[in-house]
């Protein structure tokens, strides 16, 4: 179990983690230590202020000015003891001032929730005072931004990474599965070319034409699949078609091989409704969606398919009353491999899906179901 998670990949996170973990409490170590210089900063400019405001010592002022003049970053309000602003600021945006008379009010209520004034006592009795409220600065904010602006970096690298990732698992999959449709059509290829020969063969005697009638049936069925097979992975040739011929020819098609307790409704509009398609890849979709429905009921209930058309959309439902899948399951039913028979590879609605979506440009999906009552799934194209 331990060893399962000990690989290159979970080393990866674990590093970038720790990187992101390091950057933040670094950050935030320099930023504690950036605050404390300037509060020493602003203590000497107050100072400085005072000086210049009391003393007549020429050197003293000259100290003082130069301290003063020193600060050119760190914004500073003053106010009288009653907190009103007296007018005197420092690094404080003017344009802003203008065009807001109540911007100084705004930014020394945010100053407020920052740090403590710096009180000057001037005079005992009656009490009057300057407070010195500061703010950040510019420095002081980019550093305390900065682990959230370096850990939303990551991030991006990280769902970028994981994106071509999974984009790249997919194409390999596709790649994949293509292959394999391709290999088995070849496969199928020259068998059934062999059996449609032999066929040719057996009608040429009387006795033999009735059996060499339904053999023909099943060996054009297989000709059937191995076309099927083939398409998957190339371009399909698309058609203006009438679904409702199709559907209906596919329904009728599983309605003599479904025996006498399935019943089947197609509901349809009067007029014909048309759009382009890939005929034998449609007609398996139909048929998959409607062996699935015959699965789930295992032989028993009622199967409707419902053509609808709205605007230039186009949706077919296919409902049955089987079993139902469990809510738990419904994202998954499109997994290759994920089957609920013991029969099976489970590919059939991951070719459905892949036939509506990356050949007919369309969606399918599973619009309702509930375990004891049915399921219906819903394509729409166009």
């Amino acid at each position: 179990m331990i060893q399962s998670w000990l690989n290159w990949k979970t080393g990866l996170v674990l590093m970038a983690t720790g990187i992101v973990i390091a950057v933040f409490f670094y950050s935030q170590y320099l930023s504690q230590k950036l605050e404390t210089e300037e509060r020493k900063k602003v203590d000497s400019w107050v100072e400085a202020q005072q000086t210049i405001l009391n003393s007549n010592d020429g050197n003293n002022l000259a100290l003082a000015s130069k301290i003063s003049q020193e600060n050119t970053d760190i914004p500073i309000i003053e106010t009288n003891e009653k907190d009103s602003v007296t007018g005197n600021y420092l690094n404080i945006d003017s344009a802003a001032i203008a065009a807001n008379h109540n911007y100084l009010q705004q930014t020394l209520q945010k100053f407020r929730k920052q740090h403590q004034p710096i009180v000057v006592v001037l005079k005992e009795h009656p009490y009057q005072a300057n407070k010195y409220y500061y703010g950040r600065s510019f420095l002081q904010q980019q550093i305390r931004y900065y682990p959230i602006v370096f850990l939303l970096i990551v991030a991006l690298f990280i769902a970028l990474g994981l994106l071509f990732i999974q984009t790249s698992y997919h194409s390999r999959q596709n790649q994949l599965w293509a292959g394999m449709a391709k290999e088995t059509a070849h496969q199928l290829g020259t068998p059934v070319s062999s059996l449609q020969g032999w066929v040719a063969v057996l009608k040429e005697t009387e006795a033999y034409l009735p059996f060499a009638t339904e053999i023909e049936k099943d060996v054009n069925r297989l000709q059937l699949v191995t076309d099927r097979f083939g398409k998957i992975g190339s371009t399909p040739q698309l058609e203006q078609k009438n679904i409702t011929e199709q559907i209906a020819h596919m329904v009728d098609y599983m309605k003599k091989r479904a025996g006498n307790h399935v019943s089947f409704h197609f509901h349809h509009p009067s007029h014909d409704v048309v759009t382009t398609i890939s005929p034998p890849l449609f007609d398996w979709v139909i048929e998959n969606l409607l062996k699935n429905s015959l699965d789930a009921m295992e032989g028993k209930g009622s199967i409707e398919v419902t053509l609808q058309q709205q605007d230039k959309k186009i949706m077919i439902d296919v409902t049955d009353t089987g079993k139902g899948i469990p809510a738990k399951n419904i994202n998954k039913i499109f997994q290759p491999g994920f089957t609920t028979r013991k029969r099976g590879w489970g590919l059939g609605l991951t070719l459905t899906r892949r036939i509506i979506e990356q050949y007919h440009k369309g969606i399918i999906y599973v619009k309702w179901s509930e375990p004891g009552k049915g399921t219906t799934f819903r394509i729409v194209l166009g």
